[in-house]
């Protein structure tokens, strides 16, 4: 039952971090009857930029948490995810160093991922 309800969360917080997306896509677009010209700021573009990075990180994030919700080995409560411009962070405690392994493993085979860090204590 704790699974469900954690999947049920991970697509709950992915649908937010969906909309936000759209949100920061929005607010950038060009806007009809204003004309073609790109009036924004140099700091206006990387801000776009830089919300759509936090919103990818954020989705990578929400994909790695929903594939240890329904493992039978990884304890999705036990092992913490951070992503930062597509490099996922793993910490937390492990049973053992075949849940800690396959929690990189999974992490690693997640779309959007370009590498991870793996600092999961093990036997703790």
């Amino acid at each position: 039952m704790k699974k469900i309800n954690l999947v049920k969360h991970a697509i709950g917080a992915a649908a937010l971090v969906a909309a936000f997306g759209a949100i920061a896509q929005t607010a950038t677009a060009p806007r009809p009857g204003v004309g073609n010209a790109d009036v924004s700021t140099p700091t206006q573009q990387a801000s776009g930029a830089d919300a759509k990075r936090v919103v990818d990180d954020s989705v990578i994030t929400t994909r790695v948490k929903a594939k240890y919700a329904v493992d039978e080995t990884v304890k999705a409560t036990k092992i913490k995810v951070d992503t930062k411009r597509s490099v996922v962070t793993l910490s937390g405690n492990a049973a053992s160093k075949a849940e800690a392994d396959r929690a990189v493993m999974m992490a690693r085979e997640t779309d959007g991922v370009t590498s991870v860090v793996n600092n999961i204590r093990i036997g703790r």
